[in-house]
C-alpha cells in the first residue's frame, strides 16, 4: 500500500472571501457538482455517478480486475488517464471516493498515481443505539435518522459512510425491543437496506434474546429447545426474503438486565451458536457482545474475562465476540480489555464508542483517534476480525451535534479501513475536507506546498494541534491518573464523585471506583487486590502490579495510591492530581482562544456554533476541576498547591449543581443549578 505521508496541512486563505454561512449538513463531502460526465468511462454504477458528479480532473476509467481482494482497489496513472480497478462494485466505489479525497485535499497534481488499498477488516460497522420511538440512547444529536427515513438524508448518510469505507450498520439499540423483529419493523428495515445497498452498506439488527417469548408466544427462549430453534429459523428466513443481503444479528445478553441464555442455564456459547446455525445458510453472522457484569461484583473489570475465557474455542465460525476497548465502559482512559490478548481460539472484534457518552457529550471537542490508536498500541490489529463503532449520528442538521464530532465518525471509518493511519493524518484529511473551500485548504504532498505557505501553516498547526491534544485535555480535567467512572448519577455528563445514594447498585456509584480515603485513592487491582492484573500478559502484569512501574496515566486504575506517593515529576500524588486537573482547565481555555483567532478564516455560522460549544467546554472543565479537587481534598486533608489556579467555587456549591436529564440528551449548556 502506497502511503501518502502528511507533513503538514496548509490553509491557503490569502485572497479568499468567506463563503456564505454553512450548517455542517454536508459533513466532509462539501464537493461542488461539475459538468464532466464524458471524462469517466468503464463500469457503470454508483462509483461512476460519484465521479461524474464531482470529479474535476482528467479522464478516469473504472474497470473490474480479478485477483484483487474484495473491497480493495488500485488507482494508477496510465496513458494520460487515471484507472481505478477493483474486484467488485464496492471496491470501485471506495476507489472513487479515494480519488475525490485526493482532489479535496490538493493531492491530485501527480501524473504518476500508483495506489493499492486493501481494507484491514472485512466488516467495518456502525452500531446505532436507536429506539423505536426515535430516541437515541447516549445520543446527543437529535432523534434517530431511521425513525422516518428521508431519502435524501439516507443518501447522504450512505455516501458519507462509503467515503470512509464503512460497509455495515446496525439499525437499532443493543438494548433491543422485541418489536424489532415484528413484520412492520422488518419491512421498514427493508426500505432502509434498499436505500443503503447502492453504497455497499449491509444492514444488521440488534435482537432481544427473549423474542421467542415476547414475539413468538413461546413459553421459553432456551437456545437448546427445539421449538425455539424452529422459531428463530423461521424468523431468519422471513428476514432474508425481505433483505437478501441482511448481515446478521448483534446481541446483548445477560447484561444490565437484558435476557440471555444464562436465564435458562445455558452459556453464551449456547446462545450464540444457536443463532449462528440458523444464520449460516444465508451467510449471516452473530456479533455477541462481551459487555457483562454482575451486581455486587468485587471488581466489575474482571467480569467479562471470567465469563468468556472458559468458552474460548466453543463458538461457531460465524460468531464474533464484540468486546469494548476497555474492561469497564468507554471511560476517557482505560487499559485495553484483557480478553483481546487472552482469547486465542475465538474471533473477536473491538467496539469503540464514537458518541461521546463519557467525554462531554456533544458539548466538548474531543478528537478520539488518539484514544483508539492507544488501544492499537497494545492490541495487534490483525488479531481482530472486525471493528464496530457506536454511532454519534442523529437528525440534527450537522449530524453529530458538534461540528468537530464529525471528525470522530470520519476517524472511525478511516481506522477501520487502515488502523496504521496516524491520528495526525486523519485529522489533516478531515480538516482539509471539512473547512476547506474549493481547494483553498490543501495538504502538503511533500512537493513544497507547506514551504511556500509557511506563515499559513502556523495557523493550521494550531487547529491540528488542538484536535490532537483534545483527548488528553479531557482526561486531565475529568479523570487524570487512572481515575474512572466518577460521573453524576443517572447520566454520564458532569462530576459527582460523592454520588452514593441508598438503594443504588454499588457498581453504579463513583466511590466503588475511586475508593478515596485518608490514606489515598484508587482501585487496588494488583495481585493483593482484585487480581485484575493477572488477566494481562505476564510482562504487563508485572508492570501494572508494581506502583513504581505502573504507567502514571493508569495509576489509580490499578493501585490505591497514597496521597504522598512521589510521582515522576517530583510532586506528591496529591499535588500531581491537582496540577493535572488545572492543566486540563488551562488546555480547554486555550482551545477556545485558538478557535477565536480563526474567526476571519471560518464561515460565520460554524465559527459561532463551535465557539459556543468551546465556551461550554471551558466552563465544564472548571466545574470538573473544582468539584473533584474540593471533594478529594476532604480525604487528602492537604492544601491546593500555590503554583496553580485555585478552585473558584466551594464544595457545597458544587454539590448543588445538577443536570436536567432531558437537557442532557441534547445539551445546550454545561450544567444547571
Amino acid at each position: 500500500m502506497k502511503k501518502v505521508l502528511i507533513s503538514a496541512l496548509v490553509l491557503l486563505l490569502t485572497g479568499w472571501s468567506i463563503a456564505s454561512a454553512e450548517d455542517g449538513s454536508q459533513l466532509w463531502l462539501r464537493l461542488s457538482k461539475v459538468d464532466n460526465i464524458a471524462t469517466v468511462t468503464g463500469v457503470k454504477g454508483t462509483a461512476m455517478t460519484e465521479l461524474q458528479t464531482y470529479w474535476t480532473g482528467g479522464p478516469v476509467v473504472l474497470k473490474r480486475q480479478k485477483g484483487l481482494p474484495m473491497d480493495g482497489y488500485t488507482i494508477k496513472s496510465q496513458g494520460g488517464k487515471t484507472v481505478v480497478s477493483a474486484a467488485n462494485d464496492a471496491g470501485l466505489l471506495y476507489g472513487a471516493f479515494h480519488l475525490l479525497r485526493l482532489q479535496e485535499t490538493g493531492q491530485t497534481n501527480s501524473s504518476t498515481l500508483d495506489i493499492k488499498e486493501v481494507p484491514a477488516y472485512g466488516l467495518r460497522i456502525l452500531n446505532h443505539w436507536d429506539n423505536p420511538n426515535g430516541t437515541v440512547e447516549r445520543g446527543f444529536a437529535g432523534k434517530s435518522i431511521f425513525l422516518n427515513p428521508d431519502p435524501q438524508r439516507m443518501k447522504m448518510y450512505a455516501r458519507a459512510n462509503a467515503s470512509i469505507g464503512i460497509n455495515g450498520t446496525v439499525l437499532n439499540n443493543v438494548n433491543a425491543k422485541p418489536e424489532a423483529l415484528s413484520t412492520a419493523s422488518l419491512e421498514k428495515a427493508k426500505d432502509i437496506a434498499d436505500q443503503l445497498r447502492p453504497y455497499g452498506i449491509r444492514v444488521y439488527l440488534s435482537i432481544n434474546f427473549a423474542s421467542p417469548i415476547k414475539v413468538g408466544g413461546l413459553k421459553t427462549a432456551d437456545p437448546l429447545d427445539a421449538d425455539v430453534k424452529k422459531w428463530w429459523k423461521d424468523k431468519v428466513n422471513e428476514i432474508y426474503k425481505l433483505i437478501p443481503d441482511f448481515g446478521g444479528f448483534l446481541v446483548k445478553a445477560n447484561s444490565e438486565g437484558e435476557p440471555g441464555p444464562q436465564d435458562f442455564g445455558r452459556t453464551h456459547a449456547d446462545g450464540a451458536n444457536m443463532l449462528a446455525d440458523v444464520l449460516k445458510p444465508h451467510k449471516g453472522i452473530v456479533m455477541w457482545r462481551a459487555f457483562v457484569y454482575a451486581p455486587q461484583s468485587p471488581d466489575r473489570a474482571n467480569q467479562a474475562y471470567l465469563e468468556f475465557m472458559p468458552l474460548d474455542g466453543q463458538f461457531r465460525d460465524n460468531v464474533i465476540i464484540q468486546i469494548k476497548n476497555g474492561p469497564v465502559d468507554f471511560q476517557p482512559r482505560e487499559p485495553y480489555s484483557p480478553l483481546f490478548t487472552a482469547m486465542q481460539k475465538t474471533q473477536m472484534m473491538v467496539e469503540f464508542q464514537i458518541t461521546q457518552e463519557y467525554l462531554g457529550a456533544a458539548n466538548h471537542l474531543v478528537y478520539l483517534a488518539p484514544m483508539w490508536k492507544e488501544f492499537f498500541s497494545f492490541v495487534k490489529p490483525n488479531s481482530l476480525k472486525a471493528m464496530a463503532g457506536v454511532a454519534n449520528i442523529g437528525d440534527d442538521t450537522n449530524w453529530c451535534g458538534h461540528h468537530f464530532a464529525q471528525a470522530n465518525w470520519y476517524a472511525f471509518g478511516r481506522l477501520a479501513w487502515n488502523p496504521e493511519l496516524t491520528s495526525e493524518q486523519i485529522a489533516g484529511e478531515w480538516l482539509a475536507q471539512t473547512f476547506g473551500h474549493n481547494g483553498q485548504w490543501t495538504m502538503d504532498n511533500g512537493q513544497g506546498t507547506a514551504a511556500a505557505n509557511s506563515q499559513l501553516s502556523i495557523i493550521n498547526s494550531q487547529l491540528l494541534q488542538l484536535m490532537l491534544e483534545s483527548r488528553e485535555a479531557c482526561v486531565n480535567y475529568m479523570m487524570p491518573l487512572g481515575i474512572h467512572h466518577i460521573f453524576a448519577g443517572g447520566h454520564h455528563y458532569g462530576p459527582e464523585p460523592w454520588y452514593s445514594p441508598k438503594g443504588v447498585r454499588v457498581d453504579w456509584t463513583p466511590p466503588y471506583y475511586h475508593k478515596a480515603d485518608h490514606v489515598g485513592m484508587g482501585f487496588d487491582r494488583t495481585t493483593k487486590g482484585s487480581g485484575n492484573v493477572k488477566q494481562y500478559p505476564e510482562a504487563l502484569c508485572q508492570q501494572y502490579n508494581d506502583i513504581n512501574t505502573c504507567p502514571e496515566n493508569l495509576l489509580t486504575w490499578f493501585h490505591h495510591v497514597p496521597w504522598d506517593h512521589q510521582m515522576k515529576s517530583g510532586r506528591t500524588f496529591w499535588n500531581e492530581l491537582c496540577h493535572k486537573y488545572d492543566d486540563g482547565l488551562r488546555q480547554a481555555r486555550h482551545f477556545l482562544a485558538v478557535w477565536d483567532a480563526q474567526q476571519p478564516n471560518i464561515d460565520q455560522q460554524r465559527f459561532q456554533e463551535v465557539q459556543h460549544k468551546l465556551r461550554i467546554q471551558a466552563r465544564d472543565a472548571e466545574w470538573w476541576r473544582d468539584a473533584c479537587l474540593l471533594y478529594f481534598q476532604t480525604f487528602s486533608k492537604r492544601p491546593i498547591p500555590q503554583d496553580m489556579d485555585h478552585p473558584v467555587h466551594n464544595l457545597d456549591e458544587m454539590m448543588k449543581f445538577h443536570i436536567d436529564i432531558t437537557m442532557y440528551e441534547n445539551p445546550e449548556c454545561g450544567y444547571t443549578k
